[in-house]
């Protein structure tokens, strides 16, 4: 794991300088069989010598004299605590307001200060490797973005305590620290929080005081909490009831949730008034808060991407990575709010996880389709590889466009008018149709025959080297089968769309995510730089590659469960703890 490591960092460090033209890859003929030995000759015939790097002068014989490995390990570990660990835990802590968050924040910028210090206190002593580097720029970048949400935590603070101030209200230290400090506010909700997380309860990220309007409630109207007090399992799972009785009411007003004779009717009518005089005020304040979360998230994809910064195949397989960890974590419980834990919503406003999908695969193909030629002068004709690379990503570009197609609500009902094109209109259904149940869930193949079609072209491509082969079969055929376990996913599914709130956990996602995130981290692994640099090493051995990719993989999806498992257990500290019965 440590050599595989020491490799990655040193190609990413020579990125600037060891990368030849863009067309100058794939030298070999595909029709010949791929060498076993490395050729140095044909090597530096298309590549300019490999000069020294900080990896040779820390580890090899280039650095008597001035090796300081010790400083550079220090940079990685301290900024990798910050950004894959502190700063987790602040999101997952900030998610359910806890009071530890600001420890967790000051400890990412702790690490921060130690990892920049050790690194310029390495640029002082070590000669500088790789003249106009983009790494610190990029890095410095990052680090402006986290200092901005800081000072809007810290603003937001000085805010609440001035309108304190100004409030005139009695001082006591447990009520300034909760309402003003921590930003706690006693609403509704706090009422039936046993319910609360299993029918409205949105992203603690996008809480903010609901506009709500007046009610006209019917007298044989049943609240959902009278009605399910007895059975809280039935409750849960009665999914169409909720969305019935919140389509009748208002989903805005918590007055749904309480009797006529409630308390918390008084509360609603201050919260119409106040709510109905400022509604841009209230949009705007909700629109900054999740901005903030959003930002605050591509924090820690700002950080993975300084480790891969330079090379287009790190970060094409650092997205892999990345959508194998998501997944894993929407196979935990994550996003069950928007219904993409593979369960059901009681809100039907929100996108599908599956037009997320669809939608970045549009947008990585829209793109690169066009950029392939970056490097190409006027003239110059199409090369193999071009071609190869341009294909895929039209195939990204619109099969992504058929996802988000397939997920759109209107060309659904667009779709679904044809079937009475043709019928008369006396013989016309005149209520309303009712859905198959299948329609309840997402079944949408084409997120999954993108990567598997990319997994296998992948998998025959032609490389010069055999171990060259060996990997990028190895990564492709990884991404191949998540693809098969994503549909098997959708055939359970359809013979069984999902009717709790709860989250299915479907075991074929869980194997999926984990060949996703594996394929992802051993395509990272198959640059020329990599394999060419172990062969001179006498580590092409395609066995301790993929070991050490599982090993990584198996590491980080412990981490994922971790910090979604210490959400889940902050939460449950908060609130009450719902009991759940077996429905077998």
């Amino acid at each position: 794991m440590a050599v595989i490591s020491v490799f990655f960092i040193a190609s990413v460090q020579a990125s600037d300088v060891l990368l030849a033209s863009r067309d100058g890859s794939h030298h070999h003929n595909s029709h010949a069989a791929p060498l076993t030995m490395l050729n140095e000759t044909e090597v530096t015939l298309y590549h300019a010598p490999t000069p020294p790097s900080y990896y040779t002068i820390d580890f090899e014989d280039a650095g008597e004299g001035v090796r300081h490995p010790g400083l550079m390990m220090a940079h990685i570990i301290f900024m990798s605590l910050a950004f894959f660990v502190a700063l987790p835990i602040a999101i997952a802590m900030r998610s359910v307001k806890h009071a530890g968050r600001g420890l967790a924040v000051l400890a990412f910028w702790v690490f921060c200060t130690l990892g920049c210090g050790a690194s310029g206190l390495y640029k002082k002593l070590t000669p500088n490797m790789y003249e106009g580097a983009v790494h610190t720029k990029h890095g410095y970048l990052t680090l402006l973005l986290a200092l901005s949400l800081s000072v809007i935590d810290i603003l937001a603070v000085l805010r609440r305590i001035a309108m304190f101030c100004r409030s005139g209200e009695k001082f006591s230290i447990n009520g300034f620290w909760h309402n003003t400090i921590l930003g706690h506010r006693t609403s509704p909700d706090s009422y039936a929080a046993e319910y609360a997380g299993l029918v409205v309860d949105e992203p603690e990220e996008f809480e903010e005081a609901k506009i709500s309007f007046p009610l006209v409630r019917q007298s044989g109207d049943l609240d959902p909490i009278e009605e399910y007090t007895g059975n809280t399992a039935q409750w849960a799972n009665d999914v169409h009831h909720h969305h019935r009785h919140y389509r009748k009411h208002s989903t805005t007003s918590e007055g749904t949730l309480y009797g006529g004779s409630s308390p918390m009717r008084s509360l609603d009518k201050i919260h119409e008034v106040k709510g109905a005089s400022t509604p841009k005020a209230g949009l705007l304040h909700r629109i900054g808060k999740g901005c903030f979360a959003v930002l605050e998230r591509l924090l820690v994809l700002a950080g993975l991407a300084q480790t891969l910064l330079g090379i287009a195949i790190y970060t094409e397989g650092g997205i892999f990575w990345s959508y194998g960890l998501v997944t894993f974590a929407r196979f935990l419980g994550s996003f069950a709010e928007f219904g993409w834990a593979w369960n059901r919503t009681t809100n039907r406003d929100f996108v599908s996880a599956e037009f997320v999908e669809s939608f970045v695969i549009f947008i990585y193909g829209a793109t690169n389709m066009w950029m392939e030629r970056f490097g190409a002068h006027s003239g110059d004709p199409f090369t193999t590889k071009q071609i190869q690379h341009i294909g895929i990503a039209v195939m990204f570009c619109f099969a992504g466009l058929i996802g988000m197609g397939i997920e759109s609500k209107r060309i659904r009902n667009w779709l679904a008018a044809s079937t009475f094109a043709s019928v008369r209109s006396e013989h016309a259904p005149q209520g309303a149709v009712e859905e198959p149940v299948s329609y309840s869930a997402s079944f949408n193949p084409f997120p999954a025959l993108v990567i598997g079609v990319t997994g296998a072209a992948m998998a025959a491509h032609a490389q010069t080297y055999l171990f060259q082969v060996q990997i990028h079969a190895l990564w492709g055929n990884l991404l191949v089968a998540f693809s098969v376990l994503r549909c098997f996913t959708y055939f359970f599914l359809w013979l069984s769309p999902p009717k709790s709130v709860l989250p299915s956990r479907p075991p074929t996602e869980a194997l999926g995510a984990f060949f996703l995130a594996c394929g992802g981290l051993t395509f990272m692994f198959s640059t020329e730089e990599i394999t060419i640099a172990a062969m001179r090493r006498g580590r092409d051995d395609v066995m301790m590659f993929l070991t050490v990719a599982v090993a990584m993989t198996c590491f980080a999806f412990c981490w994922t469960l971790f910090v979604v498992g210490s959400k889940g257990w902050l939460k449950s500290r908060l609130r009450p703890v719902v009991s759940y019965s077996s429905s077998v």
